[in-house]
């Protein structure tokens, strides 16, 4: 594979056999290669184990499993997009493809507008414009297809100010790159990218973190169809239609459906319908100090974001990675015991009784230490008293001895005394 893979266009998973999100993806990546080959694509679908071919997923970058890369060339592109058979093949078939397709008729051009949500076009012929499309093109192909056309084949609407120029078409209109208000190419395709409006989820907000635009999201219950829950939507659906021109650069609009994921994120519980604004730079997020009543209030509520009187909370600071820590492990533990109370017990009980058992065993064994050790200094003194006790009597008992024989040897000597007179 390594001496030959740059004569093929390589559709590569990088896998660990211990992984469950590889585990997981493994049925839909039997589809992906089973629908490339049905459609005849000149992509090659393969995978790789990562932890036994380590030098060669080291040196294609790969850190975390599974991590799927198509190989071009000289080139590796990563994809980063849903895990499923569809997304998967649409990125395959976008990057083995050229760069820049061209759209030779409004036939053509009519059907690929059908097909793309947003749509980039290049118009003109070579300039500088151009070079710097190409390379934007190299970069970001990842994430959109881009096109290009002559003047007469866009439709009728169009008016450009000059050429050569870049398009993109989406939201039921289109809008023309400005080298001097909207700065670099590159920065302005990623932040053109998405619609105007989103039904936004996790990896949406993951995707959002790279054009550096905060999201103002109606948290909402899809299912239900009161009126609060379908206001809001509504609010943040006409300030992102209205009001484009003022807050595009700064601002994605979208809805989410339930709270779950924006109550991990912040780390607090948000009462749904409401109105969140995320900056996913820094992890900071925006409440509106009052009930959003119509579309004045929420255009008010932006601008307040934008000049600095509204209060951001949350951020990436010390005290709030503490406190993800300590919310992390909270949410770990309860969900381990909601999906296995036993598993949980064995888990967590477990290492805790052995700790508990230990500390009693260490503070018994100090407490018994300490009484053997009273009991036999006592026991030592106590035989000490006894010695010296038994030593007086025995001293006693020697002068006793030593006064009746002198007392006897004091009658045996006048004895002998009264002998000798």
């Amino acid at each position: 594979f390594k001496e030959n893979r740059k004569d093929d266009i390589w559709l590569v998973d990088f896998y660990a056999p211990w992984c469950g999100h590889c585990k997981k993806l493994e049925p839909v990546w039997n589809e992906v290669g089973i629908e490339m080959r049905n459609m005849g694509s000149p992509v090659k679908v393969g995978k790789m184990d990562a932890t036994s071919f380590s030098s060669i997923a080291s040196e294609f970058g790969v850190r975390g499993y599974p991590t799927i890369k198509l190989l071009k060339g000289d080139l590796a592109y990563n994809y980063r997009g849903p895990r499923t058979k569809d997304d998967i093949v649409e990125f395959a078939n976008r990057v083995a493809g050229p760069l820049i397709r061209p759209l030779p008729s409004q036939h053509m051009f009519e059907h690929v507008q059908k097909r793309h949500r947003v749509l980039f076009v290049y118009v003109g012929g070579e300039s500088p414009l151009k070079e710097k499309y190409i390379e934007v093109a190299s970069e970001l192909i990842v994430y959109t297809y881009f096109f290009s056309a002559s003047e007469d084949v866009l439709p009728e609407y169009v008016t450009l100010p000059e050429l050569p120029a870049v398009l993109v078409f989406k939201d039921g209109t289109y809008f023309v790159y400005d080298e001097y208000e909207d700065g670099d190419l590159s920065s302005w395709i990623n932040r053109e990218r998405f619609q105007g409006y989103l039904i936004v989820d996790g990896f949406t907000l993951y995707e959002l973190g790279d054009t550096g635009k905060l999201v103002a999201i109606a948290v909402i219950d899809d299912k239900n169809s009161s009126v609060e829950h379908t206001r809001l939507k509504s609010i943040i659906q006409e300030v992102a239609r209205e009001y484009r021109d003022h807050f595009h650069r700064d601002f994605q609009f979208g809805h989410m459906d339930g709270n779950d994921y924006i109550n991990s994120l912040l780390m607090d519980d948000l009462t749904i319908p409401t109105i969140v604004v995320l900056n996913t730079s820094n992890q900071q997020y925006f409440l509106p100090d009052r009930h959003i009543e119509n579309t004045e209030d929420m255009v008010q509520f932006i601008n307040n974001i934008l000049d600095g009187t509204a209060e951001a909370q949350g951020g990436d600071g010390l005290l709030q990675r503490i406190k993800r820590i300590i919310y992390d492990a909270k949410s770990t533990v309860v969900s381990v015991f909601k999906s296995s109370p036993l598993l949980g017990c064995f888990l967590f009980g477990l290492p805790l009784g052995v700790i508990s058992i230990m500390c009693y065993g260490i503070c018994t064994a100090d407490t018994d230490g300490g009484v053997d050790e009273h009991e036999a200094a006592k026991k030592e003194n106590g035989d000490q008293e006894l010695t010296d006790e038994g030593s007086e009597e025995e001293q006693e008992e020697k002068n006793g001895r030593y006064t009746e024989l002198s007392d006897g040897e004091l009658k045996q000597k006048d004895i002998m005394e009264k002998k000798k007179d």
